[in-house]
């Protein structure tokens, strides 16, 4: 990770987690800063060009640390579901991500209070039991040598027997394992999709196998599972190509030890949509039949996508560890 630039709210100049962060950056160029927003919100930036080169911004989180779970995403049937973010932005570049339309800006975000979220989570979960999502919006393990906070995530997590948390990730981490001890309440998703798909609109990811070396340490270390087949892309083949893919993980893993599956095409919300096709006009993503439900832009043959592989991954599975949305 190289950066030429770091903004540094002055309100956290001093806090430990900046003083960590900025002692990997000594060649760039520190500047400071009052607001994160005043940088990451400004009107007229080029996402595109900025994804290319960009920039982090070392903040504070000063309201609005949790959310309802969105209907976007599966729940797995727990009502009270939330999700977090301390890190907006995410390091890959995958074609379908949802960010693209949501910020302004690609540069990413580092809120370095977490103890101000956890102090949030502890009011939350203090009299119910939650399940809480922590990365949706970008991938914590991927950033984790330069930030700690999935382990700083995780320590919490061992202090709280109401929360139930989810770490999403397509990083291939797998020393990390190697020197964490994870909880029972802590939950591993790894998004998964065949290498075929990857290719294509998941740049600078970790291959497949890279991925599934990953799932294997983590099992390995009696850490709970959960694999997401999320979101499932059209691409030429997609029958052959799919079938192949959850072959390969039938013959790769142990399926019967992972936690649960999560099972959804491609979706978007319309507006994300539309500013993701004025930026990346050439985009595979946009070359196949879509169509607009409810408010949400997806594939026209989208139930018989997340049919098929359903069905396919039944063969090997459970049905009550399948959930698909």
């Amino acid at each position: 990770m190289k950066f030429s630039h770091v903004y540094v709210e002055r309100d956290v100049l001093n806090h430990p987690t900046t003083k960590k962060i900025l002692s990997a950056f000594k060649k760039s160029t520190v500047v400071e800063i009052e607001r994160y927003g005043d940088l990451f919100l400004r009107p007229r930036q080029n996402y595109v060009i900025q994804k290319k080169y960009p920039n982090i911004i070392l903040a504070k989180k000063r309201y609005d640390f949790i959310y309802r779970g969105s209907q976007m995403c599966e729940n797995f049937g727990i009502d009270e579901f939330y999700h977090t973010s301390n890190v907006l932005n995410c390091i890959y570049t995958c074609d379908y991500c949802y960010l693209q339309g949501m910020y302004p800006s690609a540069n990413i975000v580092f809120f370095v209070n977490l103890e101000d979220f956890f102090n949030e989570v502890d009011k939350l979960s203090l009299d119910k039991k939650i399940y809480l999502s922590i990365s949706y919006e970008t991938d914590l393990l991927a950033f984790e040598p330069l930030t700690g906070f999935a382990s700083m995530w995780i320590s919490y997590a061992m202090t709280n027997k109401n929360l139930l948390m989810e770490i999403r990730t397509k990083c291939a981490n797998t020393a990390f394992f190697e020197s964490n001890e994870i909880p029972d309440n802590v939950i591993f998703s790894w998004s998964l999709l065949p290498q075929e798909v990857i290719s294509i609109y998941e740049n600078l990811t970790p291959s497949l196998h890279k991925r599934i070396m990953a799932i294997k340490k983590a099992i390995e270390k009696g850490v709970k599972v959960r694999i997401s087949l999320e979101p499932i892309m059209y691409v030429e083949g997609f029958e052959k190509i799919y079938s192949d893919f959850i072959d390969e993980l039938y013959k790769e893993l142990p399926l019967q030890d992972i936690y649960d599956f999560n099972i959804g095409a491609f979706r978007m919300v319309k507006e994300q949509a539309k500013k993701v096709e004025k930026l990346k006009k050439t985009s595979f993503v946009f070359c196949y039949d879509t169509e607009v439900k409810d408010g949400v832009f997806t594939y026209k043959n989208e139930e018989y996508m997340k049919g098929f592989v359903y069905d396919r991954l039944a063969k090997y599975v459970s049905k009550d560890k399948l959930f698909i949305k």
